[in-house]
């Protein structure tokens, strides 16, 4: 009886154990720029994600923006160690480029192109030394005229590329907002309009952009 019982309070503790385990959440970091930022907001990318993840994949995520308007991603990299690394993410989505590029025609403070590279693979190296799985997400949009009808798509096509190099060479996932926009435009912009469809200034998502935004990063979240 007594060899029973202890075999029974053992069965309950692994029980018990294995419950706790279950109900860990993957913490998600979303690491940018005033998208990012704003992604938390109520209509926000950040805030639609984490309902659909409730609804298809019930507390077993928790997701944290790391947003600050401006950022390029230099300031990605000064400030990764208290904003990301400190709070021990399981998963990074860097989500960077659009001030890179549009800072260079407006403030003509943008990243040049190799040291965009640079500072890149560097952010994805320290990410995963801290033991984080690092997701890379292309720039979407500045202006949402067909592709080659806006000022910088040039640019964003450059550096688009260069990310999704990164991507291949070093097989992480890829969440291609360049790409998912441009055929969404294609597809939906028959006015062939600057703004109004997924952006209400060229660059920040209205709520529709938001969601569109959502539902890429799900894919790529729920897929690791």
């Amino acid at each position: 009886m007594k060899k029973l019982s202890m075999l029974l309070f053992a069965l309950g503790a692994v029980t018990l154990l294995s419950a706790g385990v279950a109900k860990k959440k993957k913490k998600v970091i979303f690491f940018g720029d005033s998208i990012t930022q704003a992604g938390v907001g109520p209509e926000g990318y950040i805030t639609q994600l984490g309902a659909m993840l409730q609804q298809s994949h019930a507390g077993q995520y928790e997701l944290i923006g790391a947003g600050i308007g401006g950022n390029k991603v230099y300031d990605l990299y000064l400030r990764m160690e208290k904003d990301v690394l400190e709070k021990k993410p399981d998963v990074v989505v860097i989500y960077v480029g659009i001030n890179d590029v549009w800072h260079k025609a407006s403030s003509r403070t943008g990243t040049d192109f190799d040291k965009f590279g640079g500072f890149y693979r560097a952010l994805i190296k320290k990410i995963q030394d801290n033991g984080a799985k690092v997701i890379v997400c292309t720039p979407s949009v500045i202006g949402e005229k067909k592709d080659g009808d806006n000022e910088q798509d040039a640019d964003l096509n450059k550096y688009s590329d260069l990310i999704r190099s990164i991507s291949k060479e070093q097989s992480l996932p890829l969440v291609d907002l360049r790409k998912a926009f441009l055929d969404y435009e294609a597809a939906n912009n028959k006015d062939n309009s600057e703004k109004g469809l997924l952006t209400s200034d060229r660059v920040h998502l209205n709520k529709e952009g938001n969601a569109f935004v959502a539902d890429q990063m799900a894919k790529a979240i729920t897929g690791l």
